[in-house]
């Protein structure tokens, strides 16, 4: 039948007042077609509205989401979207994130600190509350001036970037400055469990008793075992496939505000998350914090 109907719609072209005459000659009614025109021209708007919420949502994510995220913010917002629609209506307008598997190599992971004296600390334990355990972790960036480093510690049931610090030296001060950051940010509870690999950055003396005076607990993970640390590996892996690899920093100073600029501004209170409910870490803190009426100052 719709067969039909376009062949009547073809013709409307050549003469658009002998619609009747068409419909009569294939056997089928004016009204039906007028129907079926009607019905399509519905359903073309709804396409079109439909591609033009994917592509706000991709532009929201700054070129970074994939169909899954946006099908999964579409939902999160009331509306109606499945995977296999929102994926066609990327392939149709040229649309691919920017995501690609690049294997994030450690930095840290000393193959020397192999000593029992090193525990693990979260390995069975369920976090269920902000401030439970940190996770930190050091990262590299290529600038036109060598190498930058960059600590930052976040909160692992939420996931936000609670503080950085950024050298162009990968030594134990690079993690004491992102703790001072920290604590003299938030003003964190005791009993925090701090979890890192085992680099020397961490295992040093003087990192120990700064996180000691916090009244931290420190947790390392296993040696081989870079899973351990997923939180922290998760982001860097996001970070250098969001701004990192596809950028070229000529100073130092340029890869600072690139990553200042990405985690306070964007990754923070911007970037969704499908385990937070599609929520950015900022909002899916504050929620949770309003809900069981505990803050953090």
């Amino acid at each position: 039948m719709n067969e039909k109907y376009i062949f009547i719609e073809q013709a409307r072209c050549i003469n658009q007042h002998a619609i009747a005459k068409w419909a009569e000659s294939i056997g089928v009614s004016k009204s039906g077609y007028y129907t079926w025109l009607k019905e399509r021209n519905k359903r073309a708007k709804r396409e079109e509205r439909r591609s033009l919420e994917v592509i706000q949502v991709f532009k929201e994510g700054q070129g970074h989401y994939g169909a899954e995220r946006i099908c999964g913010v579409i939902r999160s917002r009331g509306g109606k979207a499945s995977f296999g629609l929102v994926k066609s209506i990327m392939k149709e307008n040229g649309l691919k994130s920017s995501h690609c598997r690049r294997r994030q190599r450690s930095l840290t992971d000393s193959r020397t600190a192999r000593s029992n004296c090193y525990k693990n600390l979260i390995q069975d334990l369920s976090i269920d509350a902000p401030f439970q355990v940190l996770s930190s972790d050091i990262t590299y960036i290529r600038t036109g001036e060598g190498f930058e480093y960059l600590c930052q510690i976040r909160d692992v049931f939420s996931n936000v970037v609670l503080g950085v610090s950024q050298s162009s030296r990968m030594t134990q001060d690079l993690v004491h400055q992102a703790l001072l950051a920290v604590q003299g940010r938030f003003n964190l509870p005791r009993n925090i469990i701090f979890h890192s690999d085992r680099g020397s950055q961490y295992t040093a003396e003087q990192t120990q008793k700064l996180i000691a005076s916090f009244g931290w607990h420190q947790s390392y993970s296993r040696v081989g075992k870079p899973g351990d640390n997923a939180w922290s590996e998760s982001f860097f892996a996001n970070m250098k496939k969001e701004i990192i690899h596809w950028n070229h920093f000529p100073t130092r100073d340029d890869a600072r505000q690139a990553c200042f600029e990405y985690i306070e501004n964007y990754y923070n209170y911007e970037r969704v998350q499908k385990n937070l409910g599609f929520l950015a870490p900022a909002e899916y803190l504050r929620t949770w914090q309003e809900e069981h009426n505990l803050f953090v100052a």
